[in-house]
């Protein structure tokens, strides 16, 4: 039961000195601020997909037809 309390208090030091101490806090600013920079440059990517998707499926179909034409 002593050491358990031992544990226990010193777990609870520890606690309260990480709470008390701001040396991390660069750490999750620079974590927020990457997950940021993910996030945007992602929705940046994924929204134009749709179209350069369409662009690619009309170049396909004019060198499908320019290649048939040529053919015949």
């Amino acid at each position: 039961m002593l050491i358990v309390r031992l544990v226990k208090g010193d777990l609870m030091s520890i606690l309260k000195g990480l709470l008390r101490e701001e040396d991390g806090q660069d750490l999750t600013e620079y974590t927020l601020l990457l997950a940021f920079i993910a996030l945007t440059t992602a929705a940046l990517v994924v929204g134009p997909m749709s179209s350069v998707n369409q662009i690619w499926v009309d170049g396909n179909s004019e060198l499908s037809l320019a290649a048939s034409t040529a053919t015949s």
